[in-house]
């Protein structure tokens, strides 16, 4: 079974800010304009939705107002799904090529090839986590996680460090190509943020 990986760039602390905002327009703006969309992630999930489960919008709903939540855990996942529909409509989406779709533990063989160049700032394997902003209820599915621009801002002078000791060495770490390219993008996704103020990545596996 495959993965993907949804990587968005957009003001983090803003993007945080939306849960329990109470942004009464905001929600009409998505309905109004993505209802579509909405019916269809209620018919993708229409056994959970029969379940008791949220629609997509009563979970958006949840999320916005903060609360109420379902006291059944199985119902976590749409408060996710939903959080990540606000950084859809918030943010821009960056590419995800060498990591969608994706299988087994290739986050984390990302994650070594970012330390071998110096880089412990950020990691891919955080997406995959479920760091969701408060209230919003632990959910396995999807996985979340964010790079703040101060860690980026870390892992981008940790890359230059490791840069100026290969050029002195002549010596670069040994890394497969796939590997590279991946680190590649993920130091894309980190210059795309730095290069505007306040800006952050939050990403998300399912």
């Amino acid at each position: 079974m495959s993965s993907s990986l949804s990587v968005y760039l957009l003001d983090v602390s803003a993007t945080r800010a939306l849960v329990g905002s109470r942004d009464e327009q905001l929600l009409e703006v998505i309905r109004t304009n993505f209802g579509d969309d909405l019916a269809r992630d209620d018919d993708y999930f229409g056994d959970a939705i029969a379940d008791g489960a949220p629609t997509a919008y009563e979970a958006l709903r949840a999320v916005v107002n903060g609360g109420p939540f379902s006291d059944d855990k199985d119902h976590a996942f749409q408060y996710g799904y939903a959080y990540k529909r606000l950084c859809s409509l918030t943010g821009s989406f960056l590419d995800n090529s060498c990591f969608t779709p994706h299988r087994g533990d290739w986050l984390s063989v990302v994650d070594e090839g970012l330390r071998a160049l110096g880089i412990t700032a950020v990691s891919v394997e955080d997406f995959g986590y479920s760091d969701l902003p408060a209230p919003l209820p632990y959910t396995y599915m999807p996985g979340s996680g964010e790079w703040t621009p101060e860690r980026i801002t870390q892992a981008l002078e940790q890359f230059e460090a490791t840069k100026r000791a290969v050029d002195e060495s002549g010596q670069a770490p040994p890394l497969e190509p796939a590997v590279v390219e991946a680190v590649m993008q993920c130091l894309g996704w980190m210059r795309h943020a730095q290069a505007r103020p306040g800006f952050g990545v939050i990403g998300f596996r399912s």
